[in-house]
């Protein structure tokens, strides 16, 4: 999760993306439980790769992370990628936790997957089809198991994209492939990345296969990080699961599920929803909003709001439909 979340700005200017929540929970946290889910065994580890504070990391970042390990009941550990120079870098800060078994995940991501592991592999790729591969690196398949990966493709190859999650039965040969890739310069475009040491492990006899998930959220910016709250809210209302807090104030207001609402909200003559998350303290008043992100201790007043996305501690008060503003932000 090091980089800067540029195409999400202005939201990413104070909050690491991965830190945005969607449905009440950072974006990590939901993938970190997703993932615990699907491989089914005891997580002993988690390991966060951020950026320096310097490039918009805030200083309690770490403390949200291993809280998030700890509330899994795992160790967390924080490693910091100084230099954005491309996937394989930014997992080699965490090199010495790369042994055994392991998970490595991009976190702009969610999924929804029954995938049970093949023990038999050395690792899984987890991939969906897609019908623009050029815009992806996606896996050729024959016989069961992954004969290539290639890095966006502009001629045909393969519609199976990689989601950005994968499996390796031992950490510490993708730990020594990436050492490889650096102590021998082999770049792309000038960073390092994870899909050349994929291949070089394929070619040293490694064995890979695919695991397609149901369901591919993306989170890169406002618009598709707004769908993503809509599919969440979707998947938690099949569920069954409640995401309205007991602990909200109802004047003349009216919710349609599915929403999130959380602890302190208060809603006068307003109606919510669907598809809407409303943060913690958040106001809402004489406002009609569906289909929107809203982050914490927000204040909403004569609003008809559609595709929003607003930050925490903002003041809106206006007649736009389709905004996207940050933290802090005001307009009235």
């Amino acid at each position: 999760m090091a980089g800067i979340g540029s195409r999400l700005r202005p939201h990413t200017l104070t909050v690491p993306k991965p830190l945005t929540l969607i449905a009440g929970k950072p974006i990590v946290q939901r993938l970190v439980e997703d993932i615990t889910k699907v491989v089914n065994q005891k997580i002993d580890e988690i390991a966060f790769i951020i950026g320096p504070v310097a490039k918009g990391f805030p200083a309690d970042t770490e403390k949200q992370l291993l809280k998030i390990a700890q509330n899994l009941g795992a160790k967390g550990s924080v490693f910091i990628q100084e230099e954005a120079l491309g996937t394989a870098h930014a997992i080699h800060q965490a090199a010495s936790v790369l042994d055994g078994p392991c998970v490595v995940a991009f976190a702009d991501t969610l999924f929804k997957a029954d995938f049970k592991l093949d023990d038999k592999a050395d690792g899984v790729i987890w991939v969906k089809q897609v019908e623009n591969p050029k815009a992806f690196g996606v896996i050729k398949i024959q016989d069961g198991r992954i004969t290539e990966f290639v890095e966006k493709p502009q001629e045909f190859v393969s519609d199976l994209a990689i989601i950005g999650i994968y499996y390796f039965k031992k950490g510490e040969i993708l730990k020594s492939e990436i050492q490889y890739l650096i102590d021998n310069n082999i770049t792309e475009k000038g960073e390092y990345q994870l899909t050349n040491a994929l291949e070089n492990m394929k070619v040293n006899g490694l064995t890979f296969v695919s695991g397609q998930v149901a369901e591919w959220m993306d989170c890169g910016n406002k618009d598709v990080t707004v769908l993503t709250n809509k599919k969440v809210l979707e998947f938690s209302h099949l569920e069954g699961e409640n995401l309205v807090s007991k602990d909200i104030v109802l004047e003349n207001a009216t919710i349609i599920q599915p929403c999130y609402i959380g602890a302190g909200v208060k809603l006068i003559n307003a109606k919510i929803g669907p598809y809407v998350s409303l943060g913690d303290a958040c106001v809402v008043e004489n406002s009609v909003i569906e289909n929107s992100l809203i982050q914490q201790n927000t204040q909403i007043k004569y609003a008809n709001l559609s595709n929003a996305m607003i930050g925490s501690n903002a003041i809106f008060n206006g007649k736009f439909s389709s905004v996207s503003i940050g933290d802090y932000s005001e307009l009235t």
